[in-house]
């Protein structure tokens, strides 16, 4: 019997994606209420005494937060926080006082009424370049987050849309990885190209009220519940975004 020849098989190794993954989904408690000047007075007051700021924070524990928010053509964003939407999301770009050496893309999502957040670093060139319609470096990026972007600005027409600016103050209080926040004089700009423009004049909309928030985990210590309590005010739905489209 004639020798068998031996037969090679070439292995063809599988492509591994260079995509990186999403980090793991967490979701969070998120309470609201909008006060008016002096119930502000008495609740900053009290939290002052209770709680650190936080450490990022200007002097007084104060910063100014800048945000350009996301949408399409038909409002979907819009339309799916002023219906109720049980699974909605929005992106935005934000950045913090007139530092744009740190820019953050966001997808801000609510889940069954638990709010939750995906973030990446841009620089301020690549935001400079999405505000003018020039986006393949987000697929390029291979960051998660950002080929997520470009794929609905493609498929969906997803483009900015809403400056939204606020003066922040914040707390930070460890048990039940609790951040309180009281965010005042509420503004609105509307061209896009001006996001970072440090002389821009927005229009403000907050009516006089400041919007006090309070972000947990699994439970609220009865020290924070306390420390936030404004007598005949109660949670509410609210949105800055929502807020400021109401003056397009």
């Amino acid at each position: 019997m004639a020798a068998m020849t031996p037969i090679t098989v070439t292995m063809i190794p599988t492509m591994a994606t260079t995509i990186e993954k999403k980090p793991p989904l967490k979701l969070r408690h998120e309470l609201k209420h909008r006060i008016n000047p002096q119930d502000d007075l008495i609740v900053s007051a009290r939290l002052r005494k209770l709680f650190p700021h936080d450490p990022n924070g200007g002097p007084g524990g104060s910063y100014r937060v800048c945000s350009l928010y996301f949408d399409t053509p038909s409002d979907r964003a819009l339309r799916q926080k002023l219906d109720g939407v049980n699974f909605r999301e929005k992106f935005r770009l934000r950045y913090y006082g007139e530092d744009t050496s740190f820019i953050r893309l966001e997808k801000k999502f609510k889940v069954n009424g638990l709010c939750g957040k995906h973030s990446a670093p841009v620089t301020k060139e690549q935001a400079e370049d999405l505000l003018e319609g020039r986006i393949d470096f987000l697929l390029e990026s291979k960051n998660p987050l950002l080929v997520e972007l470009y794929s609905k600005m493609r498929g969906q027409l997803l483009a900015p849309r809403t400056i939204v600016s606020y003066d922040r103050e914040a707390f930070c209080f460890g048990p039940g990885n609790v951040r309180i926040t009281l965010d005042r004089n509420l503004r609105s700009g509307f061209d896009s190209r001006d996001f970072f423009n440090p002389g821009l004049v927005h229009i403000p909309v907050s009516d006089g009220l400041s919007v006090l928030e309070v972000k947990y985990d699994e439970f609220l210590p009865q020290l924070v519940r306390m420390a936030v309590q404004v007598p005949g005010r109660q949670a509410a739905a609210y949105s800055k975004y929502a807020v400021c489209r109401r003056y397009d």
